[in-house]
């Protein structure tokens, strides 16, 4: 395969991480998709960088590569899911969550990470639409500028729910932002399954030049849950023939956030899924799907 296959240590919660690591790395997995989390590596706890230290020798050791990923649930509020956001109406929340991701690019730059991942978050009541896009543009203008220096990508995902919840939302956050060279895209594939007005495959055919990290997983039409592969109803020959075509180097990371319970058979059967999908690979792209439904509420 030249596929690089990551999965993602927030479905796989129930292993402490040298664990996790340890098991994708008997398993044939590549690298690694790392939630910065109290479980596994916490972001706000003390002593971050002997910590960090300390999962980069764990990552070389277990020849993995690395991305970073910041959609923990509760890792700024206990009460609050996702909380406090980019897009938040009150500025000091807002910074909290800046500083967070900021942080998270030094964690990547430390460990050697392809990009760091992040997502808008909710519009709140009483914002409205435009005032929202300011605030998203304002909250990233200080992480870009820590990414610039790092020289570390970071990775937005369109999220269903979200203000940036499409690759057209994307496209208006890059504009909005002039293009700023460490802004790049997070495509998880079983949102374009689950909100895009195009097929899997040819989201990931648009979205080509900006990819910077890849999340898969199967999804139904219109609704936002993560399936095992094969529950779902995406056709993976085409996307992953797409994946190819773009000349994407980086990870593609399994992305099961609610079945850590059966983490380490999922990591199994999921690189055992892709390696049978790639054998197969068609010419060309997946089977369009035009009707968009409304967007469903946020799953993560």
């Amino acid at each position: 395969m030249s596929m690089r296959l990551g999965y993602g240590t927030n479905g796989l919660t129930d292993l402490r991480l040298e664990d996790a690591l340890g098991l994708l790395a008997e398993l044939g997995y590549d690298g690694v998709g790392l939630t910065l989390d109290h479980m596994h590596l916490d972001p706000l706890g003390p002593g971050l960088a002997t910590r960090v230290a300390r999962v980069a020798k764990q990552l070389a050791a277990c020849g993995l590569g690395v991305t970073v990923e910041t959609g923990a649930r509760y890792v700024l509020d206990p009460r609050r899911k996702h909380s406090p956001t980019l897009l938040d109406p009150e500025e000091q929340a807002r910074a909290a969550r800046t500083a967070l991701l900021v942080t998270a690019v030094q964690v990547a730059a430390d460990l050697g990470a392809q990009a760091v991942h992040c997502f808008s978050g909710i519009r709140a009541p009483g914002v409205d639409h435009e005032t929202a896009w300011h605030l998203l543009g304002r909250s990233l203008e200080p992480v870009l500028d820590a990414a610039q220096r790092a020289g570390v990508a970071v990775a937005i995902e369109p999220e269903p729910g979200h203000l940036l919840a499409r690759l057209a939302d994307f496209h208006r956050l890059r504009t909005q932002l002039d293009d700023h060279p460490q802004l790049g895209l997070t495509l998880d594939i079983g949102h374009c399954q689950c909100l895009e007005p195009q097929s899997p495959a040819d989201c990931v055919s648009a979205a080509g030049p900006w990819l910077r990290h890849v999340q898969i997983e199967d999804m139904r039409r219109g609704v936002h849950e993560h399936l095992p592969f094969g529950d779902g109803e995406i056709d993976f020959p085409p996307v992953l023939a797409a994946l190819e075509a773009t000349g994407y180097q980086g990870l593609t990371v399994v992305e099961l956030p609610r079945h850590s319970h059966a983490g380490p058979e999922l990591a199994r059967s999921s690189i055992e899924f892709l390696r049978a999908q790639s054998a197969t690979l068609p010419r060309g792209g997946g089977n369009a799907q035009t009707s968009a439904p409304a967007s469903p509420p946020a799953e993560g």
